[in-house]
């Protein structure tokens, strides 16, 4: 008898593959089945078991394929990431934080659907946060071509659209020059109207997007305190607001393709025009909804902010930048011709081709980098180390030379001192001045000068010419004494000279690499190009700040909700580039604290531009390198 496995029917009871269920059915048949088998029932017998083995290995193969799928998520989760996409860091939603102590006061739907909400409220804030961002990106990129010169906008439309635009706006270019003259004129209009018309759309969603970023963020500063206080009574009247949020802005740029102009440089067509899905009139003007009322609530909004995400991903690109292949493929384009010609050129010299010229450049490069290696690396330092682990054999051997001009000194001084006592016929002390003595020798010389073959002959001139060799032997000694001090004291830098080549080498590829891993070129990074955007980016929000209320002061109410939209996005860049070093140094605590607070719809504007000035001046991840050092 076979037993029936309980583990193997309930791993695999919702499979749909025929092979378990007929090993299954086979098994429970043999198991129903007491008798023996017969001996032409092996066939059979050896099926079930290849069948049942086949299932098992299975099994053991969808185990460990779920088991990495499941690290590898959690692996994301520690970094940041998730299923959604969700960032490691974002604006922090202005609602008060739930008390602990009130959780259990409250019912297990409704704190899951208040989980839910917020959750619903974060992919909202990101995504539009998301959204800003790739059109901010876009719109610098045109922002800055309308700013070049028209000779710029031109090489732009013919070198840098791809190759399909340089045929076509060449060939056109040739055709107008030929006709009227007017190619060039044709070329700079036709290069203003394709930047203007992207900016104009870029722009505008831009403007009814940051307005829908405001709208939320204060409708849901609004109800924060009575969502926490009250989650089932203030929750069905937050997601009415969020749904007519959506559907004013539905209202805005729902309709893009209806304002398209006529000669628009724009290739293809719009997508479908934006339309939300409206929440039911269920019990909307009630207390409080049922769980599946919520539910279906949260499931329409996310389903509008799908729609939202997909009209908006597809109008950017139809007026985003060029991608960076499509902006420098004639260098690319230029770079594998040169790619190609060097391949066959390496292959003309190659052993494919029955040349040994790059085996002989090999070798020769390998010897130069040895010599180079033995002549400015390794010697030099092994010249250090032994003057530096020689210094007392050294200093023992100077000893010994200083001994032997001392000797000499010694003998002269004796000399001197015998001559003198000798030619004055007076007792000198032992420690009489060399100097005071010399003069008597030169005084007596100079005497036995006037009558030099009898002061040969009996005289003192052959003694003194003799103390004068001994002092000029003095006097050499105690210079060749000091010329050998100096040059053991350059040893070292003459070691060190000849190392410098391999030291600046050193110092260019340390910093290259530094340069690699420190990505300067972005807001997070830790040089001196990140510090620069981190405080650019404080100059945005303080402009944004001003402007917010000068609109406010004019009345202009649209245009207070896209600055304030913007603030918001501006803050959020700021929040995301300055976490990393603020958490290195200490200050993330505040310095969030203080983009919480400029984030406030309800802080008065002196007070946040009080808090931009300390912003500038206070936290050590957003001052000047010059003021930091």
């Amino acid at each position: 008898m076979w037993p029936k496995d309980s583990n193997f029917i309930s791993i695999y009871e919702t499979e749909s593959s025929p092979y378990v269920e007929l090993g299954v059915a086979e098994m429970e048949v043999s198991a129903k089945n007491e008798s023996p088998l017969p001996s032409n029932d092996m066939k059979a017998l050896f099926s079930l078991y290849f069948r049942y083995l086949y299932n098992r290995m299975r099994t053991l193969f969808s185990i460990s394929i779920n088991c990495t799928n499941t690290l590898l998520s959690k692996v994301a989760n520690i970094y940041g990431y998730s299923g959604r996409g969700r960032r490691k860091t974002c604006l922090p939603l202005p609602l008060p934080p739930i008390a602990a102590a009130a959780l259990p006061e409250r019912s297990s739907v409704a704190i899951t659907e208040g989980h839910r909400i917020f959750h619903v409220l974060e992919d909202i804030i990101e995504h539009t946060l998301r959204n800003l961002r790739s059109i901010q990106e876009n719109l610098g990129f045109w922002l800055s071509k309308a700013e070049s010169s028209d000779v710029q906008k031109a090489y732009f439309m013919i070198c840098e659209r791809g190759p399909y635009a340089f045929i076509s706006g060449s060939f056109k270019l040739i055709r107008d020059c030929v006709a009227d003259g007017s190619g060039m004129q044709n070329l700079y209009s036709s290069a203003s109207s394709h930047i203007s018309e992207r900016i104009h759309v870029l722009t505008s969603l831009r403007y009814f997007l940051a307005t829908f970023l405001a709208e939320v963020y204060v409708e849901v500063d609004k109800i924060g305190e009575d969502l926490v206080k009250d989650l089932e009574k203030s929750l069905p009247t937050l997601l009415v607001a969020i749904n007519d949020i959506f559907f004013k802005l539905e209202a805005s740029i729902g309709h893009f393709d209806a304002n398209r102009q006529s000669g628009s440089s724009v290739d293809g067509s719009f997508s479908v025009p934006l339309m939300f899905t409206k929440l039911p009139e269920v019990n909307q003007e009630g207390s409080q909804w049922t769980a599946c009322e919520t539910r279906d609530a949260i499931s329409l909004i996310y389903e509008n902010l799908h729609r939202l995400n997909s009209y908006l991903s597809v109008l950017v690109s139809k007026h985003s930048k060029p991608k960076k292949v499509t902006l420098y493929w004639m260098r690319y384009s230029c770079g594998a011709l040169g790619f190609s010609f060097c391949s066959i050129w390496i292959l003309r010299h190659s052993k494919l081709m029955g040349s040994s010229d790059i085996d002989n450049w090999i070798r020769e490069a390998t010897d130069s980098t040895i010599s180079f290696w033995k002549d400015h690396v390794e010697q030099p330092i092994l010249s250090i180390r032994d003057e530096l682990f020689e210094t007392f054999r050294k200093r023992q051997k100077g000893v010994m030379e200083h001994a032997e001009v001392q000797l000499t000194a010694d003998s002269l001084h004796r000399m001197l001192l015998a001559f003198s006592e000798q030619t004055v016929g007076k007792k000198f002390p032992k420690n009489a001045s060399d100097q005071e003595m010399l003069e008597i020798v030169m005084t007596r010389y100079e005497k036995e000068l006037m009558h030099p073959i009898q002061g040969l002959v009996g005289g003192e001139l052959v003694r003194a010419l003799l103390i004068q060799v001994q002092k000029l032997k003095l006097d050499i000694d105690e210079a060749m004494l000091e010329l050998d001090q100096i040059l053991r004291a350059n040893e070292i830098n003459f070691a060190i000279l000849a190392a410098l080549p391999a030291f600046f080498l050193s110092l260019i590829l340390a910093m290259l690499v530094r340069a690699w891993f420190k990505k300067d070129t972005r807001a997070e990074g830790r040089g001196r190009v990140a510090r620069i955007q981190r405080r650019l980016l404080l100059v945005e929000i303080e402009r944004a700040i001003v402007q917010l209320q000068r609109c406010e002061d004019q009345g202009l109410e649209k245009d207070a909700k896209c600055m304030y939209g913007l603030v918001l996005y501006f803050l959020d860049s700021l929040h995301c580039a300055v976490e990393r070093q603020a958490k290195s140094t200490g200050e993330w605590i505040c310095l969030r604290q203080d983009i919480v607070d400029l984030a406030n719809p309800g802080l008065q504007t002196g007070y946040k531009l009080n808090i931009m000035s300390q912003l500038k001046g206070v936290y050590d991840c957003l001052l000047p390198s010059s003021i930091r050092q």
